[in-house]
């Protein structure tokens, strides 16, 4: 199993002269050495993580961490125009045989999560939180029959759903579709829609393509938060932090 982590955003809702936001620390381990952690923890073979913003910083602080598991960084030069562009950057790591994950670097988890990731019999799903806030911050993950119907900070008029939760970031894909998502991060990269979001191209995989399911893993009640704002960190701090399970106790030999 690969992981890739997408880290090369400039975190603009911080402020300027903050480091790159998967170098915030949380009771002193950076939320990019707790991802090396807990995704050593559960076996995965290799780490690539796209960089840009900064990315010096995180080259560095790679060289302190004893990771458990190889790590490499892939860096985007563009990092300013958009993920979609870092996981072109990266698309090699997408022709894989599979299990991939996809995920977001700026989040404070429980290892539970990733824990229900992997667990999932879907070959292809993501996190799905019902505790969703309001507003257009949030992607938007829509479930009818059991698996996901649309996904972006927007619902289209119209859409036929039973529940909408908020994806946490995190993606399992099979081979299959992982070279899928290539593909169409190649078109997205080369064209007008350079700037999306990666879950763009994804809800393209999902509606333009029949044979392409996605399914989730509800992830309701577990602790998470994505740092975006300063009032995140607060958050996190108070009300995440304090229920993360430890690793230790969570894995002991």
């Amino acid at each position: 199993m690969k992981a890739l982590i997408l880290a090369a955003g400039t975190g603009w809702r911080l402020g300027g002269g903050h480091p790159p936001k998967c170098l915030l620390e949380f009771a002193g381990r950076s939320l990019l050495a707790r991802h090396l952690d807990l995704l050593a923890a559960l076996g995965a073979a290799r780490v690539v993580i796209g960089t840009g913003y900064r990315h010096e910083c995180i080259e560095r602080a790679l060289a302190r961490i004893d990771a458990a598991i190889p790590v490499e960084t892939v860096f985007n030069p563009e990092y300013g125009e958009g993920n979609v562009v870092t996981l072109w950057r990266m698309r090699a790591h997408l022709d894989g045989c599979g299990p991939l994950l996809l995920m977001d670097a700026d989040v404070l988890y429980d290892l539970r999560l990733l824990e229900r990731l992997l667990g999932s019999p879907r070959p292809n799903c993501l996190l799905l939180d019902r505790g969703i806030e309001e507003g257009e911050e949030p992607v938007k993950a829509c479930v009818r029959g059991g698996r996901i119907v649309e996904l972006g900070k927007t619902v289209p008029e119209g859409t036929r759903y039973e529940f909408a939760g908020e994806s946490v970031g995190f993606f399992k894909l099979d081979g299959r579709a992982a070279r899928r998502l290539r593909a169409v991060v190649e078109v997205f990269a080369g064209g007008p829609r350079r700037g999306a979001l990666y879950e763009e191209a994804l809800r393209e995989m999902l509606v333009r393509e029949p044979g392409f399911e996605l399914g989730f893993e509800d992830v309701t009640g577990l602790p998470w938060i994505e740092i975006d704002f300063h009032s995140d960190i607060d958050r996190a701090n108070r009300d995440v932090l304090p229920k993360l399970v430890p690793l230790a106790a969570r894995h002991r030999p």
